[in-house]
């Protein structure tokens, strides 16, 4: 659809509309006016460019920097291989990608753990704690909700008592209990690093979030699912696997992608633990007397790096949602 014609018919479909987008229009210029003449005329990016790499992957040795470059080149191969081949019928096609996506963490640790993990920083790290810890909250959180409406009371009570008990406390305690009481209780040859100690961190806390999301899809589906499944003959296990889990998944896919979203912006809460994230990263920047003054710039930039990739997430979730028939069927 042309611009021309989706704005007659969106924005200037009527008087009343038309006076209102005006109005809205001339209201945004006035209050971004400010905002806007500092942007353009006052703003002094230079220093976007000059700390480009510090921002990237932090204190990485910069001999050492291809090794990320080599992921995120794999990364984004592995991705576009999968968009073009997904509506493949071919049957080798889907385990030929799974194994391929399957491969791609043992790649990860056998590029990166090349370099001591105290090195790294930036959106690098900032990138795998997202990735890992809900990597490993998706499954933690779908076991704890069939814990959760289990039937056996043992398992209930104590996947209730663990979710009550991370959505009752917030994420700064988890990860101070993770920086400073983990190493009270393990002998110190160990110890892990404290990246893996904030991962295993968030990964409890979102997992908890996550199996609420998933208990309200279980309690959602209609019981006539699993009692006509188990008239056909089907078991507790493949009842729950193969009819009503897949269902209680599709429904609350919203609610999964914003959970994903708020844990990544929740990772910038680690510079509180000493961690060199973007926000750590970007307060070390800011100790260089080369950028003294220029915290408004780093910081714009940061919220705007931030919204790009959390409406890149969205927009991903979205198509999940559109490819599964949501609000649709």
């Amino acid at each position: 659809m042309p611009a021309a014609t989706w704005l007659r018919k969106n924005l200037f479909n009527g008087w009343w509309n038309s006076l209102l987008t005006v109005v809205t229009v001339a209201g945004l210029i006035l209050l971004l006016r400010p905002l806007l003449a500092w942007t353009f005329t006052e703003a002094r990016w230079f220093v976007i460019p000059a700390t480009a790499r510090l921002l990237a992957v932090g204190p990485f040795p910069v001999d050492q920097v291809w090794r990320v470059w080599t992921l995120l080149g794999a990364t984004l191969f592995l991705v576009t291989l999968t968009v073009w081949l997904r509506r493949s019928v071919r049957p080798w096609v889907r385990p030929s990608i799974v194994t391929l996506w399957v491969m791609l963490p043992v790649l990860t640790v056998a590029l990166l753990s090349a370099v001591p993990i105290n090195l790294w920083g930036g959106l690098m790290i900032t990138l795998i704690m997202t990735v890992a810890a809900l990597a490993i909250a998706f499954p933690l959180g779908i076991l704890l909700a069939l814990g959760r409406v289990s039937s056996m009371p043992v398992i209930r009570i104590l996947s209730t008592t663990f979710v009550e008990l991370m959505r009752g406390v917030p994420l700064v305690s988890v990860l101070f209990l993770a920086w400073l009481m983990v190493p009270l209780f393990v002998p110190e040859n160990w110890r892990t690093p404290q990246l893996v100690r904030a991962i295993i961190g968030f990964a409890l806390f979102n997992g908890a979030y996550i199996s609420e999301y998933v208990r309200g899809g279980l309690q959602g589906v209609p019981k006539g699912q699993g009692e006509a499944a188990r008239a056909l003959g089907l078991g507790g296990f493949d009842t729950m696997y193969r009819i009503v889990l897949p269902q209680a998944l599709r429904s609350v896919v919203p609610g999964l992608v914003g959970q994903s979203i708020t844990a990544f912006k929740n990772t910038s809460l680690v510079v509180i633990i000493g961690l060199l994230d973007l926000l750590g990263i970007t307060q070390s920047i800011l100790g260089n007397p080369r950028f003294l003054g220029l915290e408004r710039e780093l910081y714009a930039f940061l919220m705007l790096l931030f919204f790009c990739l959390a409406s890149l997430m969205s927009w991903a979730g979205r198509r999940i949602e559109l490819r599964m028939g949501l609000g649709t069927r």
